[in-house]
């Protein structure tokens, strides 16, 4: 009898051979798919307005009646921020892309080179852009996936960006006439391996500085406070995340600080706000300052540009003397670790 559960097969009509012409079904493996935040094609206006459009307009991102929200977005703030954005992406931007598409695809590919094998495919996608979520999900299938699980690469869980991964998922599933299976992997802020791997990458950069900071700043994006206030556990994800931290180096208490960057609009974000903190820092005798960024595990537009150029510009203009940013975990050893980690715990079953 073939062992249908380990190998792909052609798989007959239920009532008798498939149609002449008609697509051979395959099945018999698992797919993992890495999903990160996204990216623009390109730097120039419309290829920046199209991510921002498809971004903005995501409701769990901005929780805003639609038909209300879209006279805005489609209106004044996609007509100057494409530019505005463009200009920062520029800064950044390398000859095989945004940094964050760079390092997703090199995690994919060295998850692959350690764990995959015939029946076990790693590949990787975006929330927003390209390669996009539905194409991936189409092409495992292609492959004979019948069973995917779903990595959001969020170590905290937040409804803006896990709960959409999640969102966009079953909406390409939706339109699927076979459907595989499907799993979702849990936020995993507070994972062993996670802190361990962070901590060593921080412990790394701090060896690596000529000086001694006197802080250092835990920089998490953020988001609104009303959506914390309606039950988000985003805040608490990372103010765990620090304690963890800085309990696996012995820290003592204060020198770590969290806080929170890229707000976006009028509202209130969660505080204390990264920007407006490291501008303070300076006349409260804080003159040297090491950031980490441990909601990014790969460096992206938030961490190269927005950290490691607008902050430390802040930061020196402000009187301080010495500011580095730790990078992200990106493509390193301790990255694969903790994302296989990730995916053995939740394929557990489909692959023994």
């Amino acid at each position: 009898m073939p062992d249908t559960m380990n190998s792909t097969v052609s798989v007959p009509g239920a009532l008798g051979p498939l149609p002449d012409g008609h697509p051979e079904v395959r099945q018999g493996k698992v797919g993992v798919l890495l999903v990160n935040l996204g990216t623009p094609d390109g730097t120039d206006y419309w290829s920046m307005r199209r991510y921002l459009s498809e971004f903005l307009s995501d409701p769990r991102v901005i929780e805003v009646p639609q038909p209300i929200w879209q006279l805005i977005l489609q209106g004044p703030i996609l007509t100057f921020r494409p530019s505005k954005s463009g200009r920062a992406y520029k800064k950044i931007w390398t000859d095989e892309g945004s940094p964050l598409l760079v390092y997703t695809k090199r995690q994919a590919e060295k998850l692959n080179a350690r764990i995959g094998h015939d029946r076990l495919i790693v590949d990787f996608a975006m929330n927003y852009g390209n390669p996009s979520i539905a194409s991936k999900i189409e092409a495992l299938k292609d492959q004979g996936c019948d069973r995917i699980c779903v990595v959001p690469l969020y170590p905290q869980y937040s409804a803006t960006t896990t709960a959409s991964v999640c969102d966009r998922t079953f909406k390409a599933l939706k339109q699927m006439r076979w459907q595989p299976a499907v799993r979702t992997a849990a936020a995993f802020h507070d994972q062993p391996v996670y802190i361990d791997a962070l901590a060593k990458s921080v412990s790394s950069h701090l060896a690596s500085l000529d000086f001694t900071p006197d802080r250092v700043l835990m920089s998490y994006h953020g988001i609104p406070k009303a959506y914390f206030d309606k039950g988000d556990p985003y805040h608490c994800h990372c103010h765990k995340t620090t304690r963890l931290v800085a309990d696996r180096l012995g820290w003592e208490d204060g020198f770590a600080m969290t806080t929170f960057q890229s707000r976006f609009g009028p509202t209130e974000w969660l505080q204390p706000y990264t920007d407006k903190t490291l501008e303070a820092l300076p006349a409260q005798g804080v003159k040297k300052v090491v950031v980490v960024s441990p909601a990014f595990i790969s460096d992206c537009l938030e961490t190269l540009e927005e950290l490691a150029m607008e902050g430390r510009e802040s930061f020196l203009e402000a009187g301080g003397e010495a500011y580095s940013v730790a990078p992200c975990l990106n493509d390193s050893e301790g990255a694969i670790d903790v994302i296989e980690d990730v995916v053995r715990r939740e394929i557990a079953g489909w692959t023994d």
